[in-house]
């Protein structure tokens, strides 16, 4: 998709914004064509195939990498970009990056050739945050906000230093209202949107404007810094453990990958000599028919990276169980995008352990665990269900007590069921679907609340 914004008399700068969204982590990359054959890029992931395809549709070389700030929901691709490209990184002078980077600090412009960055502080979702501000001349034409100022709020303050956040969160109040001193008209280019455990709410729209937001944004109708803060903690829930992981991954920079690792085939002694965990992103029902014992389920989506982030400690080698059909690039390039760089390769055969998938009419006796979101799990759930998120499932400690596992529609399930029978639970189940195919197929009503 090409952003168009266009003016009587106006800058072809105005055209020249192509957002890139990825859908599983809910983020947005930004190519900014600078109308000479080169191209700023902000915020990109290290799985750079989106932006490299739009890049080479319109001819370009990525001339400027920038970052809004210290990532802990993806790794970088700046320092990639600067291997293949040649690219200059732009980044925060606070952040302490140890590569070689143009350090910028408050009110400091960068002269793209044409257009112009205006850097300003923003912080509060990390200490070091900064946007940019896209000049043409005097004008401003939109602001790259990152995790400031996002589509109807603002990003978590709590990733830093849990001690910190009220702290930080008192930063981002200070930090919007200087960002709505801009004109209404600029443009509103965030990094995080929709899908994302930054805070975004849910909703289509990625990007937006200094008025729209000043209309629409009830975090900007906060009258001071503790209202500010008691209206975001509020919208805040867990967020992935990998999360605490690659903001110093960023800060020393990701390794630059030469290629896609191969994704040869590797036995299972191989396996466990290195350390290694297997991830089967087959789809539920390949899964429980038959898989390796003691693999992970983590079903191949656009959420297969958070997911393998979540319930795969950090820096674990890794090895993958796959139907023929399924894209090795994308499971390579997920795994590689959240820190996972040792990539054994692909594991066949041995796939004696099962695992039983239900419909609604056959939960029967046990303890329903439904390992959505809090938030989701409120919204309506079954009767007796217990709200275990699959982020915590391993602090269910085993016993004999039948288990049946759900979800939303069964991926996150099957998750938590291999994760629990990992750890030593012998009677678990997956209930196929969610909630309301429960209720709908069941004709009972759902329990709301906690």
């Amino acid at each position: 998709m090409e952003y168009r914004n266009s003016r009587p008399g106006g800058s072809t700068v105005d055209t020249n914004i192509i957002p890139l969204v990825d859908e599983g982590l809910g983020n947005t990359a930004y190519l900014t064509d600078l109308g000479d054959g080169r191209a700023l890029a902000v915020d990109a992931s290290r799985d750079l195939r989106q932006l490299r395809a739009a890049a080479e549709r319109r001819g370009l070389k990525i001339a400027y990498a920038a970052e809004t700030h210290l990532h802990a929901d993806f790794l970088s691709g700046a320092r990639q970009l600067a291997a293949d490209d040649g690219a200059t990184i732009l980044a925060s002078a606070e952040g302490g990056r140890e590569f070689p980077h143009v350090g910028l600090r408050d009110e400091e412009e960068v002269d793209l050739g044409g257009p112009t960055l205006r850097v300003l502080t923003t912080p509060g979702h990390t200490l070091e945050h900064i946007v940019y501000v896209l000049l043409d001349g005097d004008r401003p034409l939109g602001v790259f906000t990152g995790g400031s100022l996002i589509v109807g709020s603002a990003a978590r303050t709590d990733l830093v230093d849990p001690d910190r956040t009220i702290e930080l969160a008192h930063a981002q109040y200070a930090s919007l209202r200087r960002l709505t001193t801009l004109p209404d008209e600029t443009h509103v280019w965030p990094t995080h949107g929709a899908g994302s455990f930054c805070s975004a709410p849910p909703g289509a729209e990625r990007t937006s404007t200094i008025g729209a937001e000043k209309q629409a944004n009830a975090l900007l109708r906060s009258p001071d810094p503790a209202a500010f803060a008691e209206r975001l903690l509020a919208g805040m829930g867990s967020h992935p453990s990998y999360f605490a992981d690659l903001p110093e991954v960023n800060r020393t920079g990701p390794a630059v990958v030469a290629g896609r690792p191969p994704l040869g085939l590797v036995d299972l002694a191989t396996v466990a000599r290195a350390g290694g965990v297997v991830v089967d992103v087959r789809p539920v029902l390949d899964f429980a028919r038959g898989h390796v014992p003691g693999s992970v389920s983590i079903p191949l989506r656009g959420q297969f990276a958070t997911w393998l982030g979540w319930t795969v400690p950090a820096g674990t080698p890794v090895a993958f169980v796959r139907n023929a059909a399924q894209d090795a690039d994308e499971i390579v390039w997920q795994a590689l995008k959240v820190g996972y760089d040792t990539i054994l390769g692909e594991v066949a055969g041995d796939r004696q352990a099962t695992v039983d998938v239900i419909g609604p009419a056959e939960v029967g006796a046990g303890q329903v665990i439904d390992v959505r979101q809090e938030s989701e799990f409120e919204t309506g759930h079954l009767p007796g269900a217990r709200n275990v998120e699959l982020g915590r499932i391993e602090t269910l400690p085993p016993g004999g007590e039948p288990l049946v596992v759900m979800c939303g529609h069964g991926e996150r399930a099957a998750t938590a069921a291999s994760l629990l029978m990992r750890a030593g639970h012998r009677n678990v189940r997956i209930l196929s679907g969610g909630p309301g195919d429960w209720s709908r197929l069941t004709g009972l009503t759902l329990e709301r609340g906690r």
